[in-house]
């Protein structure tokens, strides 16, 4: 497969910690450019890909023919602009979460998507993980029976960063959208299921969530089952996600979201007889499979694990909890 040749707008730590040695590591990519009007934010990537061709404005480089795809790890309110900005260029495009702020401003995207026929996506790296993938299977084949409850848990702690992005409501912050497309996301890729009821209480502080609990009933056509979801930006790390169903449980509780940075990947099948089977998946890197079902599907037309759509339905559910939430205090 020609290398597709990936282009990144912004500097942002994420990008160079994550994402651009990713790009660098995966089959059948190439980081060949940079945007960014600091020289000094631009060694952090040029010192592992030392050809990296380095653009001062977003504008340049995507009028920058050779550059094929487009990486977006801008502030969460930049995602959409950008997003267009970048299909209207001409390139594919991977978006960091959340792709938007509200589902309306998906299904834009969607329709410049479908006109354009490029393949532009949420970076929800994930569902590209072999521990979510494993999990996905052991519920869709009944091995724990029909689901009954999914608790879900993501929490960190970012009380004194005043200027953190997600502590911010002109920047798209609060922990739903951060972090919420988790719990949600994980729970509706694993189960199929959609809420067909979402009750919501939030403790807000500067003008968003700091903290979150959405709790309710999801549908999959066949059977219904309850969940609850925490999320918060003020408490220690804890990262859980626990399928219960009639005849077992799955466990996902190592390192559900950041494998191998929070823990190492870890999933648990727990069965009726007291038994615990363990899968660890210690080398598996969701960033650089990412990329590379990107590429592939780019290249010869592969379904992309997580559509456009998929992403909506996530947003909607976020959408839907902002909406009848009521104000908590402790």
């Amino acid at each position: 497969m020609k290398p597709v040749k990936w282009g990144i707008l912004g500097a942002a730590n994420f990008a160079r910690q994550h994402m651009a040695p990713a790009i660098h590591a995966a089959k059948g990519a190439e980081l060949y450019a940079l945007a960014t009007a600091s020289p000094e934010k631009a060694e952090g990537f040029t010192e592992f890909c030392p050809g990296l061709k380095v653009h001062s404005t977003y504008e340049a480089l995507l009028a920058d023919p050779e550059v094929e795809a487009v990486y977006i790890p801008l502030p969460n309110h930049l995602h959409v602009v950008w997003t267009l900005k970048a299909i209207a260029a001409g390139k594919h495009v991977l978006c960091e979460k959340p792709i938007a702020l509200h589902a309306r401003e998906i299904e834009q995207i969607i329709l410049a998507r479908d006109a354009s026929r490029l393949l532009v996506a949420e970076a929800y790296m994930i569902v590209h993980h072999p521990q979510w993938q494993r999990a996905r299977e052991w519920v869709q084949s009944g091995e724990i029976g029909d689901i009954r409850h999914v608790d879900a848990a993501f929490s960190f702690d970012i009380t004194e960063a005043k200027d953190n992005i997600r502590n911010k409501p002109e920047t798209g912050g609060g922990s739903l959208r951060d972090i919420g497309v988790y719990t949600f996301g994980s729970m509706r890729f694993v189960t199929g299921a959609e809420p067909v009821d979402v009750q919501a209480r939030m403790i807000r502080d500067n003008k968003i969530d700091s903290w979150a609990q959405v709790t309710g009933v999801m549908e999959t056509g066949k059977t219904r089952f309850t969940y609850s979801s925490m999320t918060s930006m003020r408490l220690p790390n804890r990262q859980e996600v626990t399928f219960q169903g009639t005849k077992g449980m799955i466990r996902v509780a190592s390192a559900p979201f950041n494998a191998n940075v929070h823990d190492v990947a870890e999933i648990e099948l727990h069965k009726p007889a007291m038994t615990v089977r363990t899968e660890r998946f210690p080398t598996a890197n969701h960033y650089v499979l990412q990329v590379e079902a990107f590429g592939k599907s780019m290249r010869d037309g592969s379904v992309y694990p997580c559509s456009l759509e998929f992403v909506r339905g996530t947003q909607a559910m976020m959408d839907r909890a902002y909406s009848v939430a009521t104000d908590f205090q402790i």
